[in-house]
């Protein structure tokens, strides 16, 4: 039998240290610290054969070690079940541009799941980091599981939807108030009632749900089962293959943007027209969807300004020690042309 002997992988190389320059310019530590720092003067010579050192070992300074040494943190992190959903993105988006803006970097940890180790290992990463303070997004149980265990020693603001329960300071969207708007539209169209189609929640339900409820409540019209999907496309159009088969069904309020394009497409697909036969509404408001055939009737969250305003209040926290009140924004509704009145 022929054994091969596989190659030894790599040797990982040393990453630089403030000795290693100090050797290779054949200078004392401190003096290779004056010259980074620019605290004291150094002769030109000196100076030259620092840099040189420093350009040829590919040294980097240390964050965490100017941050204890002067005080100052010019580091937030972000905190986040996700990165690569539309509102997560764009949020982080929001975030960074802000913090940029303040002269201020972001660092980005994945909360993996609502599990204590997941949520503990997250916050072990933020804190072995010089960060000034912390945004959680809690659009998942992995965000709202970090909000409660992070520690209350560091600066801390939430990103979300709905209603506050956790007193902490949040940048908020009103989703219920949204959700509410969206599905008195759909009334409004004389449709007699409207089915849901939800997706993943902190909780029970998420604020959106919460709207929906509570404008067919007040309405007087029948609450229909809530139809629960995924954030994907593909589970959108399986409920959608349920809700086509009901002929009862003529108006239909999606928990996103992505749920909203399989219910459409499964609809079609099942020769049920929208909107003459169904009327569909998304939420987020997505690029894609105002291309869309029948462009997507739906509610425009503006998840860059909700991480904008969130920095806002970390960076006032992080100023005057005091947590600020929170900043709620309603979503707006879109109307396009996957709504109509009822023929």
């Amino acid at each position: 039998m022929k054994v091969t002997k596989e190659p030894a992988p790599p040797l990982r190389q040393k990453v630089p240290v403030l000795s290693d320059v100090a050797k290779a310019a054949d200078v004392s530590v401190p003096t290779v610290s004056r010259v980074l720092t620019s605290s004291k003067f150094v002769a030109p010579e000196l100076r030259e054969r620092v840099m040189k050192a420093v350009a040829e070992l590919g040294y980097r300074p240390n964050g965490a070690a100017r941050a204890t040494r002067s005080g100052k943190r010019s580091m937030v992190a972000v905190l986040t079940g996700g990165t690569s959903n539309y509102g997560y993105a764009k949020t982080i988006e929001g975030i960074e541009k802000a913090a940029r803006q303040s002269g201020m970097s972001v660092i980005i940890a994945v909360v993996e799941s609502d599990d204590d180790e997941a949520v503990n290992a997250a916050i072990d990463l933020v804190l072995s980091q010089p960060v000034a303070g912390v945004i959680i997004l809690e659009f998942d149980r992995p965000g709202l599981a970090a909000v409660k265990a992070f520690p209350h020693s560091v600066p801390l603001v939430v990103a979300g939807g709905g209603t506050r329960r956790t007193g902490k300071t949040g940048a908020l969207l009103d989703e219920r108030g949204a959700g509410k708007d969206a599905t008195n539209h759909l009334l409004s169209l004389g449709h007699k009632t409207v089915h849901h189609v939800s997706v993943p929640t902190m909780g029970k339900h998420s604020g959106r749900t919460d709207g929906w409820r509570a404008a067919l409540t007040a309405a007087g019209a029948a609450v229909p089962p809530i139809l629960h999907a995924t954030w994907e496309p593909a589970s959108g159009y399986r409920v959608g293959q349920e809700l086509a088969g009901n002929n009862d069904v003529t108006a239909v309020f999606c928990g996103n943007d992505d749920v909203a394009i399989g219910v459409i497409r499964a609809l079609l697909d099942s020769g049920r027209r929208v909107p003459e036969d169904v009327s569909v509404v998304g939420f987020d408001d997505q690029p894609h969807v105002a291309l869309w055939r029948p462009a997507l009737t739906t509610v425009r969250q503006d998840f860059q300004d909700l991480g904008a305003r969130a920095f806002t209040l970390l960076a006032a926290t992080v100023e005057t020690g005091t947590p600020p009140g929170s900043s709620t924004v309603k979503p707006e509704l879109i109307l396009r042309e996957s709504t109509a009145a009822v023929g």
